[in-house]
């Protein structure tokens, strides 16, 4: 007999689990056996792992194969188990290689020519490796993701018959290069837009701050294309951003890392209307799978149409609006996927999609119960209440400032907050993550402004919910005039952005 080890891991949302895999080489009719709640991947593996072996030349014990995957009540799915299943089982036959294995942590799915092929969620996995691990061998299309971890236990290999010739000390593997900075996309400019200034300023404050927008107004009035631009005028993604964006489209196989690259830049994600909670939110049979909101994590989710989407769907966007992450319940597992992201709603004003009130045809109850799928709840978690117009539009977008320049100053006014919050107790750094109690007591407005507040708050005209939600906005405007402090002029054109009123500049 003999017993052969080697760890892998198995991903369990955006977070992994790190799994041993033995092999047990012992008599009995010849055919391999695997244990240990795997998936379909992992069970059809078997005979992909064994032709992979005999196209690579190398040896395949002709007696009885046991594997096991541990711990075995964890279920475990993904190709990513082809590799080291197959090196533990041929390092089953060779005694001198079976200790070096141990401490080697392998993934990557084998073609039937012995080929390494890249499998999803390798950055989870990499993030997972225990200390005692040494080395971890991954294919080399996965490259370019676990380059961003700057580890020197990590390898990269091509073929099967490379990383067992590197076990026997017959070659050696490469460690992943760091890809060059990929270049700021050509993607659309705010410099494309002819007029709306007030909406351009909209825009801005919602980007300087990390607020939430709902945009309501007849077709062409440019809600698509202000929402396409807002990714252009945020900052630039940091590497801990870089990393859990890329984990997530890693896990679920979209966007650049479909193809083992990185994401970095915001993610603009912008679903159809018809879209379920499932897509909005995350689920499926099987292993959870991210949902729109996590893809648009540290980035932009934008939902048009927003009339169209169910009641039921929409509300579901409540708890990661509050909490930044998303929690899926099943049987035997709980997944957490993170979801802090920007929303920007869009709806035409009414049914009919009049250009104006005076033209509309829409009947009265067409009129009143139109929106009415955007609770008052989701309404309150939304900063910015926009009211898009033709009114204030121009032949051509000429002398139209571009993203760069409004992104100068949505880049200052983050870096006054993020200067003002590390100092204070909150793990915040954009206004609209600030918790409201800590704004009330130590970051007040001026005394004239809380006055005001205080009235609204007392005509019911704004709620408690919307009194936080306006001193956010009101330090935002704050940052973006270089202001101290945040006075009544800020308070009152931060209740405006709330009411669907004038931004307050002028055009």
């Amino acid at each position: 007999m003999a017993l052969a080890s080697t760890s892998s891991a198995t991903l369990e949302g955006i977070s992994a689990r790190v799994v041993t895999v033995e092999a047990n080489i012992g008599p009995g009719l010849p055919g391999m056996y695997m244990v240990g709640l795997g998936d379909a991947a992992v069970k059809e593996s078997r005979d992909r792992i064994r032709t992979a072996v005999a196209n690579a030349s190398l040896p395949w014990p002709r007696t009885k194969v046991m594997v096991s995957l541990s711990p075995a009540h964890v279920p475990k799915s993904g190709s990513q188990f082809d590799l080291p299943v197959a090196l533990a089982v041929i390092a089953g036959m060779h005694p001198l290689v079976q200790r070096r294995l141990e401490s080697v942590l392998a993934l990557g799915e084998l073609g039937l020519g012995g080929r390494l092929r890249r499998v999803d969620g390798v950055l989870p996995m990499l993030l997972a490796a225990p200390a005692h691990i040494e080395h971890i061998v991954i294919p080399a299309d996965n490259a370019a993701e676990a380059a961003l971890l700057g580890s020197d236990r990590i390898r990269v290999a091509h073929s099967l018959s490379e990383v067992w010739n590197w076990l026997i000390g017959a070659g050696e593997l490469s460690r992943p290069q760091e890809a060059p900075a990929a270049p700021s996309p050509a993607g659309p400019d705010f410099s494309d837009i002819a007029g709306q200034a007030r909406e351009r300023f909209a825009l801005e404050v919602a980007a300087a701050g990390g607020h939430h927008v709902l945009m309501v107004g007849p077709p062409g009035s440019g809600k698509s294309m202000l929402a396409e631009r807002l990714p252009s005028i945020l900052p630039e993604m940091s590497l801990a951003e870089t990393v859990d964006a890329t984990a997530i489209h890693s896990v679920s196989g979209t966007g650049a890392a479909r193809s083992g690259g990185v994401i970095a830049h915001r993610p603009f994600v912008a679903p159809h209307p018809s879209l379920t909670q499932a897509a909005l939110i995350g689920g499926g049979s099987g292993v959870p799978r991210p949902g729109a909101v996590s893809h648009a994590h540290h980035g932009v989710l934008f939902l048009d149409e927003a009339s169209e989407i169910s009641a039921s769907v929409l509300d579901a966007l409540r708890i990661p609006l509050e909490t930044g992450e998303v929690r899926i319940t099943r049987a035997r597992r709980e997944v957490v996927y993170p979801a802090r992201f920007q929303l920007v709603l869009a709806a035409n004003s009414c049914k009919c999609a009049a250009p104006v009130p005076s033209q509309c045809v829409c009947r009265a109850h067409e009129r009143a119960s139109h929106l009415r799928n955007i609770s008052g709840p989701l309404r309150d978690r939304i900063d910015i209440r926009l009211a898009t117009s033709t009114h204030d539009a121009v032949l051509t977008p000429d002398n139209a400032e571009s993203s760069a320049s409004i992104a100068q100053r949505v880049s200052e006014a983050r870096e006054r907050a993020q200067h003002r919050w590390a100092g204070a107790e909150t793990t915040a750094s954009t206004n609209a993550r600030v918790e409201a109690p800590l704004l009330r007591r130590d970051y007040p407005a001026t005394e004239d402004a809380m006055a005001y507040l205080s009235a609204l708050l007392a005509d019911g005209e704004v709620t408690q919910r919307g009194i936080d939600r306006v001193l956010k906005l009101c330090w935002t405007l704050a940052d973006l005039d270089g202001a101290a402090r945040p006075d009544l002029d800020h308070v009152a054109r931060a209740v405006e952005l709330r009411s669907f009123g004038a931004v307050g500049v002028a055009v």
